[in-house]
């Protein structure tokens, strides 16, 4: 039987076999992709650039859009009603029928079975959390002008124009900002992230692979970040009447 000593050494050994590889890559990562925040002007050509992005994405189209129904990542299903402030948010047998304006209106359903239990609150917590994450990759070039919302003009190493856009409250993670790259005609190409739930400040995330809805609103359907992809699938759009 293996003496104590050798038994630490050998756990000792498998932890450092798995953890290193790891330890390195993301060292790796940090070393090659990490930025530090950049610093802008609040102005009016900041404004403008933003205005410019929502008139090539036709906002007036995605104002009109009330309800929005897609999948993210194929695991989370939403289907969001924007004139009633409310969402269904579906994941495995789970169905939490969301009050987005106050959470304690909202239901929980397991196996289509309204779930009443002490921790119906943890399933409420995690579907507002899905929600605000999820519909942000979704919608996130609309919400440039929302209450709380700062923007600033940044020149890049390429001096061209980014807008710094920078949320001070709401959502799940409030002081978040978001850089975002245009191409020539002011279309949003790709945003550099400067959030709380990733280890690595400035990651690039794609916002290329567009479609038109019925409604006339511009809709992504995959994000490439890094070596992930992000997909966006069954969207379904209705009109406001």
């Amino acid at each position: 039987m293996p003496k104590p000593k050798k038994i630490l050494k050998i756990i000792g050994g498998v932890i450092v076999f798995f953890t290193l590889p790891s330890l390195l890559f993301f060292t790796y990562l940090y070393l090659k992709y990490n930025e530090d925040l950049p610093t802008g002007i609040q102005n009016q050509a900041a404004d403008q650039l933003a205005t410019r992005m929502l008139d090539v994405l036709d906002y007036e189209a995605y104002k009109t859009t009330d309800y929005i129904e897609f999948t993210f990542k194929k695991r989370h299903h939403y289907k969001w009603s924007k004139s009633e402030n409310t969402c269904q948010v579906y994941w495995k047998n789970i169905r939490v029928n969301l009050d987005i304006a106050n959470h304690d209106n909202s239901q929980v359903f397991i196996s289509d079975k309204l779930y009443n239990a002490e921790d119906a609150h943890e399933y409420i917590h995690k579907a507002t959390f899905y929600f605000n994450n999820d519909t942000f990759w979704l919608v996130a070039p609309y919400k440039v002008f929302d209450p709380g919302v700062e923007r600033r003009l940044i020149k890049t190493s390429n001096n061209k124009n980014a807008l710094l856009v920078t949320y001070t409250n709401g959502g799940s993670t409030p002081g978040d900002s978001y850089l975002w790259h245009f191409d020539a005609t002011g279309s949003p190409i790709s945003y550099q992230m400067w959030v709380d739930i990733l280890p690595i400040d400035g990651l690039k995330a794609s916002w290329s692979d567009w479609t038109t809805t019925e409604t006339g609103a511009q809709l992504p359907t995959f994000h490439k970040l890094m070596f992930l992809g992000l997909e966006i699938d069954d969207i379904k759009v209705i009109k406001k009447e």
